[in-house]
């Protein structure tokens, strides 16, 4: 893998990580990402937290940064990915970010939040089995995060999610730059 220095501002702060090709936007934070960065609230302070579609990791590094206390799952399906967030982790010094595939998740794991930039063009079905598989999975009075392109279906994922899932209140948490982030609430009797 031909791995490359890019410069990136995470967590308020500015750093050196490595890059290579064959990954969700390797040279920057993709905008939908920046609007998901700029309008989600601060994670909590410890617990097991989610990086669905992790990428080369900015929102997995950014929450390991921000809640050193958390274990940090990355996923994603694109190994490639996984060795970029590993490395990345390892340069920040971080030891709570697990770069996995989907299935190396223990199936017992509940997440106190989940950050992601869904994979919106893998297609409808594809994305619902996705979201079908990790949404159950959040701890009562947990929180997921998802950012989405209003011209790419937003607002029916905002109804398909709430739908399928009446154990969730889906809101529009912001709109910004031709994005929507979509908060899933976990009741807390869940």
């Amino acid at each position: 893998m031909n791995l490359r220095p890019f410069t990136v501002q995470l967590a308020g702060q500015t750093y050196e990580l490595v890059t290579a090709n064959g990954i969700f936007s390797p040279e920057r934070i993709d905008m939908g990402t920046r609007v998901l960065l700029d309008h989600v609230p601060a994670a909590p302070p410890g617990g097991q937290f989610l990086d669905l579609g992790c990428g080369w990791g900015p929102l997995a590094l950014t929450l390991a940064l921000e809640s050193p206390h958390a274990t940090v799952w990355a996923v994603d399906v694109n190994t490639r990915a996984l060795d970029v967030v590993r490395r990345n982790a390892q340069k920040l010094g971080l030891t709570n970010v697990n770069p996995v595939t989907p299935d190396n998740v223990p199936d017992d794991v509940r997440f106190t939040t989940i950050w992601s930039n869904p994979p919106i063009r893998v297609g409808k079905n594809e994305l619902h089995n996705i979201l079908e598989r990790w949404l159950p999975r959040l701890e009562p009075g947990s929180d997921a995060w998802l950012v989405v392109q209003r011209n790419l279906g937003s607002d029916s994922l905002q109804r398909w999610i709430q739908a399928t899932f009446p154990e969730l209140t889906t809101t529009r948490a912001a709109t910004s730059k031709g994005y929507r982030v979509l908060r899933a609430r976990s009741h807390a009797d869940a």
